[in-house]
């Protein structure tokens, strides 16, 4: 009987086309999936996927009354003796097939159960069911059938570890000097090693790869050859095989394909179709060199027995193929109240604006996610058996934001892709996307953000001038001249490279790490510079100054990025492996700014050196005067025209000789009075569509030249700069931004750890300080830490006491 229904609701299905994105693995407002309790409802209509506890929101909107309800039931499958060994990594990612951590999905099988649901009364027909009107089936079967819009986004974005086609492939320089490689017993020609060898595919060297930090790897003489020759291409040698091999561009500094490789290979005699692989790759190479006993299992915590944690704030985020970057940060941002407030707080708010697609809403996203860590709803302790009669270890699913993902990266080069990125840009980047969701209400970023005085001090005059920047994030360089510990760093690093020159290498397990003091990393950030090349406004001259900066307000939360990853002198990337000192208290009293002290003096404003008298060619002006040109119009159109000649000049005075003050003086440095601005009022109104205010929209559109579509813009980027607008329509005044302030004295309640060599692979980790303990957050893991690495942090935020 309710499959006959559907015949009076065909308006409400579509059977969905090549274009659709089909939304079945998640709720758009929460991250109820098939495998919920209560399943998950498909428009199907719309095609947008929604959890029982939504899905009557969406009717409500829409009228919408058909979906398709996906259930699935995951059992465990018994273990085969194959399936005992965990396989090892083979790939630089961390929840993606072959990467660190990979959940095995042949264990469990699935049962599913779906059907048509007619709302709003649940109506259900269960699937399959031949008396259904064949446009639903049809329907069914396409949803079904559809690759998901997550997964077709997820396609797009990879592969993080995609190498681009080198610049040098296809016009190669390869010089015809006679070289011809044996297929083996290769040998650098400048040192004794036998492994990780490059030859250079301009001509045919074979020389040692680079050093790696642990002292393996080479002596860098392939990197000392391109810096000699500046051939670009060079092969690994014993990684060629059929299938290609490493490639690395010196001059792109990276690794690289070449589409013309096996060419390039029989230049000297190689016929890679014949080669196997003796060597590793260095994809390999970086995942042993990261799964060393060193900071991975520091930070991680390994060899200690943690105790998982499930509830209300301990719920893990699944990481969405080196997404581990983005889990650290929102898990540190969703303990801080105003996040708590503005998102998880505010949900049943934020979930009723009137949205067309709740997939592609940044604010409905945050709620979703805010909500998802903080109620607790996915983060419950699993039971003690199992279905299959089997203990259950105790972790949780964790919680995928995969709609937000798409929507932070979308039209991004770097967070659009499946690549690992590094957190402080991502916080930057996810910072400057809250305030363009923000405008017309709270925006819980303020929460981060302070103010920095910078003094500028005349040292000849005695004169200053003081600035103020706003920042969310202070940046503090590594002074590793600083190191306490340099007496034991020495002693290691002596034995060390005495273990080298035996060829041998030092244990992992004695490593020494310089350490430093925050507060000397702080002193060398407020440190007065010199500044060598300074036109002084109180002398009219060039002179020398310093300058330093302090803190102008202390914001609610402070965060602290340690500068660890710096270029060395080859502009190689490298991440400098210390231990800072991160007290749990910090006073940073001593170093806030007083603004002007009695008895200074300011420069006076101008901090340019006045425009010189121009070089004016007397000889063109006079032929221009004998056309019967007033002289100062001439001597402008020569000025303005460079002195490139009578005609260039010519053509200025028949553009500009009806100017009011043609033949005025010309005078550098005073630019005439501009017009008064009249706005344009469709402009205004079309802005105050948009949510902004009225001053905001004059002010944007004065600065555009009324382009509406550029004042848009503009606003976005200025929003930190609030304005009092003239009913005149007189110069808006600036009004400073307002930055929250208090005492100076903080307590660490949370890191970030990096893992790896450099911000495009690795790990992320976080520890947050919650209910009087230590937390560890490793993507879906969450646990009581037991041994907190505070001092191996790259990100810290502090809490004003």
């Amino acid at each position: 009987m309710a499959a006959l229904i559907l015949h009076e609701f065909m308006n409400d299905v579509r059977v969905p086309l090549g274009g659709d994105k089909i939304y079945k693995d998640e709720c758009a407002f929460s991250f109820d999936n098939p495998e919920s309790d209560t399943g998950l409802y498909v428009c199907m209509k719309t095609f947008l996927g929604f959890g029982k506890e939504h899905v009557l929101r969406h009717f409500h909107r829409t009228g919408n009354k058909v979906y398709l309800h996906l259930k699935t039931v995951k059992k465990k499958k018994p273990k085969t003796h194959e399936e005992e060994e965990k396989p090892k990594p083979t790939r630089l990612a961390i929840g993606v097939e072959g990467g660190f951590d990979v959940e095995d999905q042949n264990q469990y099988e699935y049962e599913e159960n779906n059907s048509v649901v007619i709302l709003p009364d649940f109506l259900m027909v269960p699937l399959p069911n031949q008396d259904i009107p064949l446009k639903v089936q049809q329907a069914v079967s396409g949803i079904l059938a559809a690759e998901s819009a997550s997964r077709q986004e997820q396609v797009a974005s990879w592969d993080g570890e995609a190498r681009v086609v080198s610049k040098h492939a296809e016009n190669l320089l390869q010089l015809d000097n006679g070289v011809k490689v044996p297929p083996s017993g290769w040998k650098c020609s400048r040192c004794d090693l036998t492994d990780n060898l490059w030859m250079n595919l301009t001509d045919g060297a074979i020389l040692c790869g680079r050093r790696y930090f642990d002292g393996s790897g080479g002596n860098n003489h392939a990197l000392e050859h391109y810096g000699e020759t500046k051939y670009p291409l060079a092969v690994k040698l014993g990684t060629i095989t059929a299938n290609g091999a490493d490639v690395f561009s010196y001059d792109e500094d990276d690794m690289v394909e070449d589409p013309k490789l096996a060419q390039h290979l029989a230049h000297f005699g190689i016929n890679m179709m014949i080669m196997e692989k003796t060597d590793k790759t260095m994809t390999e190479l970086e995942i042993d060199l990261n799964t060393k006993i060193a900071e991975w299992d520091v930070i991680q915590e390994a060899g200690s027995k943690l105790t998982p944690l499930f509830g209300a704030g301990y719920t893990g985020i699944r990481n969405l193929g080196n997404s581990c970057y983005l889990n650290s940060v929102m898990q540190v941002l969703f303990t801080v109240p105003d996040f708590i407030q503005k998102y998880a707080n505010q949900t049943e708010a934020i979930f009723s604006m009137p949205v067309q697609d709740p997939t592609s809403d940044f604010n409905i996203q945050m709620a979703k996610l805010g909500y998802g860590l903080q109620s607790g709803i996915y983060s419950k302790e699993p039971q003690n058996i199992d279905e299959s009669g089997e203990p259950q270890e105790l972790s949780q699913e964790g919680i995928a934001p995969r709609m937000l993902k798409s929507l932070i990266g979308r039209g991004h080069p770097e967070f659009s892709t499946n690549r690992q990125q590094d957190a402080e840009e991502f916080l930057h980047h996810l910072f400057n996307i809250i305030e363009r969701n923000s405008v017309g209400s709270s925006n819980p970023c303020d929460c981060f953000k302070f103010e920095l005085e910078e003094r500028v001090q005349c040292v000849q005059s005695g004169q200053v001038r003081y600035k103020k920047r706003s920042d969310f994030l202070l940046s503090l360089p590594i002074p590793l001249a600083a190191a306490i510990n340099k007496e034991e760093v020495a002693a290691y690093e002596a034995k060390k490279k005495e273990l080298e020159a035996r060829k041998e290498h030092i244990d992992p397990k004695e490593l020494v790490r310089p350490r430093i003091p925050i507060l000397a990393c702080l002193e060398v950030f407020m440190a007065p510079e010199t500044v060598e090349d300074f036109f002084s406004s109180a002398l009219q001259a060039k002179s020398i100054a310093t300058r330093s900066v302090k803190f102008a307000t202390f914001p609610d939360f402070l965060v602290i990025q340690l500068k660890k990853f710096t270029l060395t002198e080859t502009w190689v990337p490298k991440k400098l492996d210390v231990a800072v000192d991160m007290p749990d208290e910090l006073d940073l009293t001593a170093y806030r700014g007083l603004g002007l002290q009695s008895g200074e003096v300011e420069l006076p404003e101008g901090d340019s050196p006045p425009e010189p008298e121009p070089e004016i060619s007397e000889e063109t002006v006079q032929q221009l005067m004998d056309m019967g040109f007033a002289r100062e119009g001439c001597r402008k159109a020569v000025y303005h025209t460079k002195n490139s000649g009578v005609e260039a000049a010519m053509n200025w005075v028949l553009q500009h000789m009806s100017d009011t003050d043609f033949a005025e003086p010309l005078q550098l440095g005073r630019p005439k009075k501009a017009p008064d601005f009249v706005v344009n009022e469709d402009g205004v109104a079309m802005i105050l569509s948009m949510g902004f205010s009225r001053d905001q929209a004059i002010r944007a559109l004065k600065a555009t030249d009324n382009n509406v579509e550029r004042a848009a813009d503009w606003i976005f980027s200025h929003l930190d700069e609030p304005i009092a607008m003239e009913t005149d329509r007189d110069e808006a005044q600036p009004v400073a931004p307002k930055c929250r302030d208090g005492n100076g004295k903080y307590r660490l309640m949370a890191f970030i750890s990096h893992m790896g060599t450099s911000t495009s692979c690795g790990h992320y980790v976080c520890h947050i300080f919650k209910d009087g303990r230590w937390v560890i957050y490793n993507d879906r893991k969450v646990a009581i830490s037991e041994h907190p690495p505070k001092d191996l942090g790259y990100l810290y935020v502090y809490q004003r006491l």
